[in-house]
């Protein structure tokens, strides 16, 4: 759902009206990690809180789930602040809360805004898929609600990004290339790649990304003239970006089949640069096997999008690595409609949040379908779901309730003992509850006046013996993942450190 009423007519493609409308969606991510991560509230009433920064500054803001209007308080009064302030103002505060200074993080601030103003300019030309699960998949336009930049695109030219951004409606073929046989590395199940096209005698297929085609470039030339890597087209039919964006989804690669594939992409995008590392495809096959025969042991109708195994050329493990992923049509079931929960907090035409004509039954539904398998993973197989909003599709029968929810990404996914059962419990709580549940109560209940949806999660949980459990309902407070303070720091991207939020379940 946009910040703003939506442009229409004449006025679509007016510079101000799509420079004002970024402003408004880059401001909501930033805030909330300025407020989250650094800023004291004060008491007082009203809907515009007021917050005391690093440097003594006071700033209120539009209170709600996203804070917008942001204002400083100077000797005249309060003063709003636009995006190009609001970068300068947390620059500043954070340089006094670290004694750290930054050069990358407040222009990846300033590119995120500029690349939503291009996305919103290039969605008033594009059509959007028919598919509602694509349509969740690329509604994400304000997209991760806490972190500074979250639609940075690297800081290149718009032009080399936008043909393949899901929140432009993108879709497009994918290159193909051919690898020498004794230079291919292959491991697990990728004979859907051999589907996609055809290799000459003596390679085998192997699909890329065109932007990180682009991107490696220079770094292929020399395979490219020594034959160990050939050209051979393109796939004979579109496949669609995800809100992943390197994760690219082919509804029918084959008649009635279909599969996700996921590249590696030299970009940052939030806090990693998005590569395929050698490491995690080295642990691939072990991880999704443990989560495979996890699910298989729930029993529910709870599903894995299992990464079935990967592909790429010895001289470029890295850079053409690509991951064959399950498609959807034999884990979904039959007559649900999977969305993306993610989309659910952004909106997006059709939700079934916002319509939902019990909110309350909407939503007990969601965390029977949500909480209990990824609880029962971790208690029965010491698996730790990465279940984020972007990890998460959750389908829906034909009045939009919730029925399944379906999760992805074995790269993301911790095992015990491999990871403390601590450390891998905090990851599960900041993930499940705070990313997930926080924002989708938060998204329902700013829909759904009047509904409290804390006592319907609290029971939700409390229906299942972990020994965590009654520590999670009873603690004051639960671990809030501090991105921006990992970007300033220069904090690699998978080393989470936590503040203590506020546990809504504690009162509920």
């Amino acid at each position: 759902m946009d910040l703003l009423p939506p442009p229409t007519g004449a006025d679509a493609a007016s510079p101000d009206d799509v420079a004002e409308r970024a402003d408004a969606h880059a401001a909501v991510p930033l805030l909330n990690c300025l407020l989250r991560e650094v800023a004291e509230p004060l008491p007082g009433p009203g809907t515009r809180p007021v917050y005391r920064l690093p440097g003594g500054r006071l700033l209120r803001v539009r209170g709600g789930r996203r804070p917008a209007e942001p204002e400083v308080r100077a000797a005249d009064g309060w003063h709003r602040v636009g995006h190009t302030e609001l970068v300068k103002l947390v620059t500043e505060e954070l340089r006094r809360h670290t004694g750290l200074p930054n050069h990358e993080l407040p222009t990846e601030m300033t590119d995120s805004r500029d690349a939503v103003a291009a996305l919103l300019t290039a969605r008033a030309r594009a059509t959007p898929p028919k598919d509602p699960y694509l349509r969740s998949e690329q509604s994400l336009l304000t997209g991760h609600t806490h972190h500074p930049a979250p639609k940075a695109r690297g800081g290149g030219p718009h032009a080399g990004w936008l043909p393949y951004a899901p929140e432009a409606h993108a879709r497009f073929t994918l290159p193909l290339l051919g690898v020498r046989e004794d230079t291919v590395v292959d491991e697990g199940d990728t004979a859907a790649l051999d589907a996609l096209g055809e290799a000459p005698p003596g390679y085998r297929l192997l699909p890329a990304h065109p932007w990180q085609l682009d991107l490696a470039g220079t770094a292929l030339a020399p395979a490219l003239a020594d034959g160990r890597l050939v050209r051979l087209g393109t796939t004979g039919f579109p496949i669609w970006p995800t809100a992943a964006i390197r994760t690219v989804y082919a509804p029918e690669y084959l008649p009635g089949r279909d599969l996700f594939l996921k590249f590696s992409l030299d970009v940052r995008i939030t806090n990693d640069i998005r590569r395929l590392w050698r490491h995690d495809l080295m642990r691939l096959r072990r991880t999704d096997t443990a989560v495979t025969e996890a699910f298989a042991a729930i029993g529910s109708p709870a599903a894995w999008l299992g990464d079935r195994g990967y592909r790429t050329a010895d001289f470029a493990f890295e850079e053409l690595a690509v991951v064959v992923r399950d498609g959807l049509r034999d884990r979904v079931l039959p007559g649900a409609t999977p969305l993306l929960a993610a989309a659910f907090v952004e909106g997006f035409p059709g939700s079934p949040l916002e319509g939902a004509t019990d909110p309350a039954a909407w939503w007990e539904a969601y965390l029977a379908a949500v909480v209990p398998p990824v609880l029962t993973a971790f208690a029965d197989d010491g698996v730790v779901l990465e279940a984020h909003l972007q990890n998460t599709l959750v389908a829906v029968d034909a009045g939009g309730t919730p029925v399944q929810a379906l999760f992805r990404d074995a790269e993301g996914v911790k095992l015990l003992p491999d990871t403390s059962r601590a450390a891998g419990w905090e990851r599960l709580v900041y993930c499940l509850v705070v990313n997930h549940l926080c924002e989708i109560a938060a998204a329902l209940a700013e829909h759904h006046p009047g509904l409290d949806p804390w006592p319907a999660a609290r029971h939700a949980l409390a229906g299942h013996d972990l020994p965590e459990i009654p520590a999670l309902l009873a603690s004051p407070t639960l671990p809030g993942k501090t991105n921006l303070l990992l970007r300033w720091t220069g904090a690699d991207g998978a080393d989470a450190r936590y503040r203590p939020l506020p546990n809504p379940l504690r009162g509920a």
